[in-house]
């Protein structure tokens, strides 16, 4: 598979926004495919393209292209309507656009040292952000129309995030999260919590939005990693659920949800009498889940949570835990699909099965032991 992978090199992979599907860029164009089945919604061999955005499984996409052709310059966006298979508007930039963010009111454009707000439907500008020399890219964007926020980098020294109301159209608050510069940021789809990771990749920490105040420090390992992606499962009801990909190549899962429960058990102890939470959080590994060696170590990887099961406590009406996560891996060097079930405090096994996809897809899917 090594030697095929490089055959068909992925560009760029990204879920839409409700991880119901993913699109996937090589060299001679780009794929949508359905989260659920892994069905190909739509294929265009077209050139090589750096950003495709969905906007949830409808017909809009918001595309880049990589600079092979003269035709797809990296700083012109493109959206585009996949039922006609024609343009609807291009828009060009100065500098080379790194990231695009969308909703049905807001369109986001990132490039290295601005950050433009539009009109989803007119496409008027609404502001322009200048922000730190962002080489990277790095935005974070939550869809919900009730709480839009985009978070930045808000400095190359250390790991601030600048939030930023897009609805609203102004600024929200600076969160100080990280001593090291960021390497990954992830906004809640309801963009009640914001998660972070520094280029250190040992802590991921989790922030309440509207108060700008930390709720979670979660301990990924105690090696240096790079984080590849942080992503919040649907936030619908607790607990919730943050997975997180890096160079290790393994999948880490934190519960949100589990760790708030387990903090009234953990001050009963004498451990808990004498850490502050915010030792417990990084310490505690009940609420931290692995799944080793999804990935080959090194081969950037994206993950994102498409269900979360509940279970009731027994002794009581309340819904105490949850008891698995269903989700997927896209790996960027070669076209894997990895379906994961991780039900949680219970042994578990993984077993890899074919599945009927493109090249290079795999199924991966648990059953207890």
């Amino acid at each position: 598979m090594a030697n095929q992978s490089s055959r068909y090199p992925i560009l760029c992979a990204s879920f839409n926004q409700d991880n119901s599907g993913f699109a996937i860029s090589t060299k001679d164009g780009f794929k949508i495919i359905d989260s659920n089945t892994g069905r190909l919604c739509y294929d265009r061999a077209v050139g090589a393209f750096i950003i495709v955005e969905m906007l949830y499984s409808s017909s809009l996409l918001a595309i880049v292209g990589a600079g092979e052709q003269p035709s797809l310059s990296p700083r012109r966006l493109c959206l585009f309507n996949t039922t006609t298979g024609a343009p609807l508007r291009e828009m060009t930039f100065l500098t080379s656009i790194l990231a695009v963010r969308l909703n049905r009111k807001r369109l986001v454009v990132v490039l290295q040292e601005k950050t433009y707000i539009y009109d989803s439907n007119s496409l008027s500008m609404l502001d322009t952000i200048d922000t730190v020399p962002n080489l990277k890219g790095l935005c974070a964007f939550s869809p919900s129309l009730e709480g839009c926020f985009l978070a930045l980098p808000a400095s190359t020294a250390k790991g601030a995030v600048l939030v930023y109301n897009v609805m609203e159209l102004q600024l929200h608050c600076e969160i100080d999260a990280h001593r090291s510069p960021l390497a990954a940021i992830a906004l809640s789809s309801n963009g009640k919590y914001i998660a972070t990771a520094s280029e250190q990749g040992t802590i991921i920490r989790v922030h309440l939005v509207s108060e700008a105040t930390k709720s979670y420090s979660f301990r990924r390992g105690t090696c240096p990693s790079t984080i590849f992606s942080l992503s919040f499962a649907p936030s619908l009801q607790l607990p919730d659920i943050l997975v997180a990909t890096s160079s290790s190549g393994s999948v880490h899962i934190f519960s949100l949800g589990f760790e708030t429960n387990q903090r009234t058990k953990m001050s009963g102890s004498f451990l808990g009498s004498i850490l502050p939470y915010s030792v417990n959080d990084a310490l505690d590994p009940a609420h931290h889940h692995v799944l080793h060696n999804a990935v080959s170590a090194g081969v950037r990887s994206y993950a994102v949570v498409r269900k979360v099961d509940k279970v009731a406590d027994s002794s009581s009406s309340e819904i105490a835990s949850c008891r698995s996560v269903l989700g997927c891996v896209l790996a960027s060097e070669l076209y894997l699909f990895i379906y994961f079930c991780v039900p949680f405090y219970l042994p578990y096994l993984y077993v890899r099965l074919p599945c009927p996809l493109p090249p290079f897809f795999y199924l991966l899917t648990s059953a207890r032991s």
